[in-house]
């Protein structure tokens, strides 16, 4: 059973850990712990809830559940050290990176290490109208597509379609919208074609509707188109849908994601909390996935080590306790914490801070720290 954890605890489960703890019922928790998630209502926070419920049954743990209505919100109490874990969304690796949103003196690269993540059985595809006759990424040339105004991390997802099919937004015509339900009234208004959408959670007003639904397909045999795709957003990976709508483990899409929620931390939070934290979310799976179905991601065969931002070293001991820490997730690892000082050291270099044309000097020096580093950049404007 997780017991209650003080200073010493910690510290002994750790090095217990790193000797070889095998077992997650070996790990204890403090009294509190805190997440941020994100808003009341999304999938993100109704787990973070079902996770909390299961561990004040086992324990008495209370999990104090923050929501936060964007990624800022959500990371920067983490950071300094306000709320102890973050359960967030893809936008953690844009804040990592230091691009997009977090390009502002006040802002910049955010040093976020994982602890756990959440890969479910459904994935992030472009959601077409049927009737747009959209069959492969190259047939986007000269739809409509949303743009989502003030919402970056959107407007990757849809650019990065584009790249898969070898198309830029001049190839297509853009539809400025408020926000992303904006962008799927406009194509049931018929003011647009297309808009990305985690399978299991949209689509299903379009394919009510007359225009129809169809995902589009991201074949994993497409190499090119994979790495073109991934130079864009290399957050996203290969995964097999088999579930959303229309989508079953009869009718599977083959198509790419990444983890959501993602739990994450500061690099200064304790590794004894940490190594703590993954084990009861380990420990207590069955028990809030029978409350939470959408939680079935949790699950240790779920998990995804060599994604695109590093483990915290607590976690890393919990995870090879558990003998699933492989050769290829500490070289992943190890290039990652590289890639995250590279990112740091070119920010604190950088000494005009103010903000006219900050965005502009701030990707210039960060382009030129990555490429003397023999590492890709991503964005480079």
């Amino acid at each position: 059973m997780i017991k209650i954890l003080n200073t010493l605890g910690l510290s002994v489960a750790l090095s217990l850990c790193s000797a070889g703890l095998t077992n997650a019922s070996d790990v204890e928790l403090p009294e509190t712990v805190s997440w941020t998630a994100y808003n009341v209502g999304s999938s993100g926070y109704g787990q973070s809830v079902a996770i909390g419920k299961a561990l004040q049954d086992a324990y008495g743990v209370t999990l104090r559940v923050v929501p936060a209505k964007n990624d800022v919100s959500r990371v920067v109490p983490v950071i300094r050290g306000q709320i102890d874990f973050s359960a967030a969304g893809s936008g953690v690796f844009y804040a990592a990176e230091g691009v997009l949103g977090w390009a502002k003196p006040e802002l910049g690269p955010q040093r976020l290490q994982m602890v756990a993540s959440a890969t479910g059985t459904n994935c992030l595809a472009l959601g077409t109208a049927a009737d747009a006759n959209i069959k492969t990424a190259a047939d986007l040339k000269g739809k409509r597509l949303p743009w989502v105004i003030g919402s970056p991390a959107l407007q990757s997802n849809v650019t990065a379609f584009l790249a898969y099919g070898g198309l830029t937004w001049d190839d297509v015509i853009r539809v400025d919208v408020s926000g992303f339900d904006a962008a799927w009234k406009a194509i049931l208004n018929d003011q647009a074609d297309a808009m990305t959408s985690f399978t299991s959670g949209g689509g299903t007003e379009l394919d009510a509707s007359p225009r129809g639904l169809h995902w589009l397909s991201t074949p994993h045999s497409e190499d090119e188109n994979w790495d073109r795709m991934q130079t864009v957003a290399p957050h996203m990976a290969k995964r097999l849908a088999t579930s959303g709508t229309n989508i079953s483990k009869d009718n599977p899409l083959e198509c790419g994601g990444f983890p959501y929620p993602i739990l994450v931390t500061a690099p200064d939070q304790d590794a004894g909390l940490v190594m703590n934290m993954a084990g009861a979310i380990t420990e207590q799976f069955d028990n809030y996935v029978s409350a939470e179905p959408a939680a079935a991601g949790w699950a240790s065969d779920r998990q995804n080590f060599e994604w695109v931002l590093p483990y915290h070293d607590g976690a890393v001991a919990f995870w090879k306790s558990q003998g699933m820490w492989t050769d290829g997730a500490e070289a992943n690892n190890q290039y990652l914490l590289k890639r995250q000082s590279v990112i740091a050291s070119a920010w604190d270099a950088l000494e005009d801070k103010s903000p006219e044309g900050f965005e502009e000097r701030w990707m210039e020096a960060r382009l030129k720290a990555l490429t003397t580093a023999g590492m890709p950049a991503y964005w480079e404007k």
